[in-house]
C-alpha cells in the first residue's frame, strides 16, 4: 500500500513538473497583467514624473508584475504583443530599479546626484529575468528593440529620466499600439527634451536619442523629407521627418529656410522624480 501511494504521489509530482513547465513556455502577458501595470502607472506617474518614494513603500503589485515578466514566452506572440510586452517590460524594470535603490544615493559627479545613472550599472550590468532570459536594460534596447525597425520605441523608453521619453500613465497595449506610438512620436515635436527651435540664434536642439540610435533613425525617416533639405545629413533629415509634421507653422516656416544649425543637446539624466516637485 506504501509502495502504491509513493508511485502516486511520483505520477502527481511528474505531472504538476509538467504542467508547470508547459505554463511557463507558453505563458504570455494577458489583459490581465497589463491591467495590473495600468494600475501602477495609473497611480504614480504624472505626466512622466514618478512618485518614486510612494512606489518604494507599496511595491507589491510591481514586484508581482516584474516577477511575471520572466515566466513569458516573446517567440509565441505576435509582432505587437511582443512589441508591447518589451516597451512595459523595460519601463517596469527601470521603476523596479529604482525602486530597489530610492533614495538614490549620488556617488559620482559625472551624473546629477539622484540620477538612476548613480545604481551602478543600473543599464550594462543589472540583469533581469524577462521573457525566459537574463538580460539588462541596455540589452533590450540594443538587441531586442532594434529588431522592429521602429524608432520611435526608443522615445518610448522612460530611462527613469527627465531627458528620456515622456513615461506614460497607461500600459502599452497591442490593441492601441500603433496609436500610442503616433503619440510618443508626436510628443517630441512640443518637449524641448526632444527638440528644442531657437529661432532668434538660428539653432535646433534635439536629443541626444537622436545619436545614440542614429542608424534607425535616418533608416525610418531621412527619406521622407522634401527636397529643400537634401543638402542635410541623414540624422538631420530623419528629425525634420519625424517633427515637422507636428510642429507648429511659425517653427516649420523657420525650418523651411534650411539656415538653422542642429546640435545634439546633453542628455538630462536628473530623475525623473515627482517627489517634493511642485511643492509636494
Amino acid at each position: 500500500m506504501k509502495r502504491v501511494r509513493a508511485l502516486r504521489a511520483l505520477r502527481s509530482l511528474h505531472f504538476a513538473i509538467v504542467l508547470t513547465a508547459a505554463w511557463v513556455v507558453t505563458a504570455t502577458p494577458g489583459a490581465q497583467d497589463r491591467k495590473t501595470l495600468d494600475l501602477i502607472l495609473d497611480t504614480y506617474v504624472r505626466d512622466g514624473f514618478v512618485y518614486y518614494r510612494a512606489l518604494k513603500i507599496d511595491r507589491a503589485k510591481l514586484d508581482s508584475y516584474v516577477a511575471q515578466l520572466g515566466l513569458v514566452a516573446p517567440d509565441k506572440l505576435s509582432r505587437d504583443e511582443r512589441l508591447a510586452f518589451w516597451l512595459n517590460a523595460y519601463n517596469a524594470l527601470v521603476l523596479r530599479t529604482v525602486a530597489d535603490h530610492y533614495p538614490i544615493q549620488a556617488r559620482s559627479k559625472e551624473y546629477p546626484p539622484k540620477s538612476i545613472r548613480q545604481i551602478p550599472g543600473a543599464f550594462e550590468r543589472l540583469s533581469h529575468r524577462v521573457g525566459g532570459s537574463s538580460l539588462t536594460l541596455d540589452q533590450i534596447e540594443q538587441n531586442i528593440l532594434p529588431d522592429f525597425h521602429d524608432p520611435r520605441v526608443y522615445l518610448a523608453l522612460g530611462r527613469g529620466a527627465v531627458g528620456g521619453g515622456r513615461l506614460r500613465s497607461e500600459a502599452f497595449t497591442p490593441e492601441r499600439l500603433e496609436a500610442q506610438l503616433t503619440e510618443v512620436a508626436n510628443e517630441c515635436a512640443t518637449r524641448p527634451e526632444c527638440i528644442h527651435i531657437d529661432r532668434e540664434n538660428n539653432k535646433v536642439s534635439v536629443s541626444a536619442i537622436f545619436s545614440w540610435r542614429e542608424k534607425d533613425f535616418t533608416s525610418a525617416y531621412a527619406g521622407t523629407v522634401p527636397s529643400v533639405f537634401s543638402n542635410r545629413s541623414p540624422i538631420e533629415r530623419a528629425v525634420i521627418g519625424l517633427v515637422g509634421p507636428k510642429l507648429l507653422t511659425i517653427e516649420k516656416d523657420f525650418l523651411d529656410k534650411n539656415t538653422f544649425q542642429l546640435a545634439y543637446a546633453p542628455f538630462d539624466w536628473t530623475l525623473n522624480d515627482l517627489t517634493g516637485r511642485g511643492g509636494r
